[in-house]
């Protein structure tokens, strides 16, 4: 009997190995990888820099924790605030966390305008974690049955619906701040209208709302800019991100500007571990490559060929709902569920996630070569022409 606690049910997969795109499990059968750890390893598997960056800095100091300043906090603050236009850097250790910081900002940020029982709107079918207060903000009431009672202080409207959010605050005087993905993942790879942020951005200024991007999957050039907002020419005032940026190293981040980067002072937040050197170590590595490559400019390529590949090869095809996407971030709507796709994907060699029930989500590395997407559509197109 497994001592591990049943949260992510039967898995039948050891993956013992990666390099590149690619995993192997412990049989030695190699897959592509084309969910890259839910959205987390852009760089690929055991890449050069950030296995030096990581290597060296373990060898030097894990951990000193936030009483003391540290070097490699302050330089990936410093890169941070350059691929964002932001101003201040919360650092956590996870994505969940990185929006409880986020919601905190809006609470106090409401509290200290007089504002009684401050809310904050967010989307139907979001995203934003497990803690019980990202929980409670989440669009998804699956993943809620059995943590009543939830908390208090978000109101939900239908995402990509401008006059929703128009309505809620004109319904609701308490309202102090918006917290939106710029692309659903977990419900389903949605891409909203190309001014639906523009047009929460003016919202926000109009009524002196914050406006708050979850990016912790969006982020770290996964639609085909540093931050997904970026396609858009705004700045948020509050954004938060994970994934992506460690290349698998636990850590998230908050970054604030404005009125909310002064929001939070001492004894009102914290953190143990999070922007720990090792973590700060991975996230520079990862920066410093995106920043001297071309890496990014190749997710908007690889992604417009990849959802032209699709739309081609699956034009006609009755099962096929809807294709879209930004950048890496690709889904394939079905029009039934079709979660025995996964393990029919392993059979292929492929590793892909079925999310929202109905819906391929693909999230390949940056790295993926033209050989490699050419054998990733192939081998959805099969999945799906044999669904």
């Amino acid at each position: 009997m497994s001592t591990l606690m049943n949260t992510y049910g039967t898995r039948t997969l050891t993956l013992t190995k990666g390099e590149g795109s690619r995993v192997w499990d412990d049989s030695g059968k190699s897959y592509l990888d084309a969910i890259s750890g839910i959205a987390v390893c852009g760089l690929g598997h055991a890449h050069p820099a950030l296995t030096k960056a990581l290597s060296e800095q373990a060898a030097t100091l894990l951990h000193v924790s936030n009483l003391y300043n540290i070097p490699q906090q302050q330089r990936l603050a410093d890169l941070l605030i350059q691929v964002s236009g932001m101003e201040k850097v919360f650092f956590s250790n996870s994505g969940a966390e990185a929006n409880e910081a986020a919601i905190k900002i809006a609470r106090k940020y409401g509290n200290d305008r007089g504002v009684k029982n401050p809310s904050v709107i967010v989307m139907a079918n979001s995203f934003h974690g497990r803690t019980l207060a990202t929980l409670s903000a989440t669009g998804n009431a699956k993943v809620q049955i059995g943590f009543e009672p939830l908390v208090e202080g978000f109101i939900r409207v239908p995402y990509d619906d401008v006059a929703a959010v128009k309505s809620a605050i004109t319904e609701h005087k308490n309202i102090v701040a918006i917290l939106v993905e710029p692309v659903q993942g977990e419900g389903g790879v949605r891409v909203p209208a190309a001014d639906y942020l523009n047009q929460l951005r003016a919202i926000a200024d109009q009524h002196e709302l914050l406006l708050m991007l979850d990016e912790i999957q969006t982020g770290n050039g996964r639609t085909g800019t540093y931050f997904a907002y970026q396609h858009n020419g705004l700045l948020p005032d509050v954004v938060t991100t994970a994934k992506g940026l460690g290349n698998g190293m636990p850590m998230g981040a908050c970054l604030a500007r404005g009125k909310a980067a002064e929001v939070l002072q001492p004894g009102n937040h914290g953190t143990t571990f999070g922007g720990n050197p090792l973590a700060c170590s991975a996230g520079i590595a990862v920066i410093e490559t995106l920043l001297s490559s071309n890496l990014i400019a190749r997710v908007k390529v690889l992604g417009d060929k990849l959802l032209a590949d699709f739309k081609t090869a699956l034009a006609g095809n009755p099962k096929v709902v809807d294709i879209r996407g930004k950048g890496l971030m690709i889904g394939i709507e079905m029009n039934a569920a079709c979660p025995e796709l996964v393990q029919k994907g392993r059979d292929l060699g492929i590793l892909i996630n079925v999310t929202a029930v109905n819906t391929i989500r693909l999230l390949p590395t940056f790295i993926l070569t033209d050989a490699e997407a050419d054998e990733l559509v192939s081998k959805v197109v099969q999945l799906v022409n044999e669904f």
